[in-house]
Order: C-alpha cells, then sequence, then structure tokens
C-alpha cells in the first residue's frame, strides 16, 4: 500500500510539472508577442520603418521591396501622429497571435482631432520569431484558409478610426476612393 502511495504521489508530481511547464510555455509565448507588439509601436512611434520591414513575415517582404513599404509608412505618417497604445486581450494558437490593441493619437491631415484606432494586430510565429502580419490581411487569411481549426478561434476584424468629437469618439468613416 505504502509503495502504490508513492506512485500516485509520483504520477501527481509529474503532470503537475507538465501543468507547470505548459503554463510557462503559454505565459513566455504570450509575453513574447506583447513584447513584439510594444517593440513595432515603438519602431512605428520613432519613425524606424526600415526596422519594421524586418519584422514582417516573409510572404510580405516577398511582395513588396523595402523602399515601397518605408514610404508607404512615411506618408502615412502625414496624416496620423502617434502617441501611446493600450493592449488588450491576447489569443494564441499555435503559429497565430492575435492582440487587441487601442492606438492613440493625433488626425494632422484631412482633419486635426483627436484619435484612436482600434485594431487587432495579427501576428505569425517564423523561424521561431513573431513576425506582425497585421498590414498583410492577405497573409492571414491565407493562413486560416490552410488552417481550419485557427479560424474559429480568430475573427478577422477590420481597423476602426474614431476621433473625438465634443468629448465622445465618434467613428470616422473617410469617403472613399473611386
Amino acid at each position: 500500500m505504502n509503495r502504490m502511495k508513492h506512485k500516485v504521489v509520483l504520477c501527481l508530481a509529474l503532470v503537475a510539472s507538465f501543468v507547470v511547464s505548459a503554463g510557462v510555455v503559454r505565459a513566455s509565448d504570450e509575453s513574447d508577442v506583447r513584447n513584439t507588439v510594444e517593440r513595432v509601436f515603438g519602431q512605428l512611434k520613432s519613425g524606424d520603418y526600415n526596422g519594421l520591414y524586418d519584422v514582417l513575415p516573409s510572404s510580405a517582404r516577398a511582395r513588396m521591396s523595402r523602399d515601397r513599404f518605408t514610404s508607404a509608412l512615411q506618408r502615412a505618417q502625414d496624416l496620423y501622429v502617434l502617441d501611446r497604445m493600450e493592449i488588450g486581450s491576447t489569443r494564441i494558437l499555435g503559429d497565430l497571435a492575435v492582440v487587441d490593441t487601442v492606438l492613440y493619437g493625433r488626425l494632422v491631415n484631412p482633419v486635426q482631432a483627436e484619435g484612436k484606432i482600434v485594431v487587432q494586430q495579427y501576428l505569425m510565429r517564423e523561424e521561431g520569431k513573431w513576425r506582425v502580419a497585421t498590414g498583410d490581411q492577405a497573409a492571414v487569411r491565407k493562413f486560416l484558409a490552410a488552417n481550419p481549426a485557427y479560424s474559429k478561434g480568430f475573427k478577422i476584424q477590420r481597423p476602426r478610426v474614431f476621433v473625438k468629437q465634443e468629448g465622445k469618439w465618434v467613428e470616422f468613416n473617410p469617403p472613399r476612393r473611386r
């Protein structure tokens, strides 16, 4: 009987160690994802667009040159100035992560106003590193289509832009180009 108790305790200890180590891996992944999102925000805010290019998935880098990428972000800088970011929930399923974020700043063109962008940050793990695929919706959709189990866990939501008017956040819908 004593031997049986010893085996049960040993089994429970092994199970507990697996549960604890699984939690550590999960916490580490979540921490890595959040750190990547914060680092990318810092690069975006400081205008380090060249460095941001290196954080894109290889599929995005293959479709867009570094020069084209950096010049597109420089043009966007003329429209919106970033101040801060709030990170909400983080969901990780294997090699895909979704992080809810709110970016605060100021619209400077075509109107001047306090603004915020509510956007999901999509990250894909590639070669052991988290790569930001937020602007590459085609890559995210392709990944989700190839992995149907992921589609159940992640609902792609379009970014939404708000401006503050009379103390309230109002969704900003600029006229569409024809």
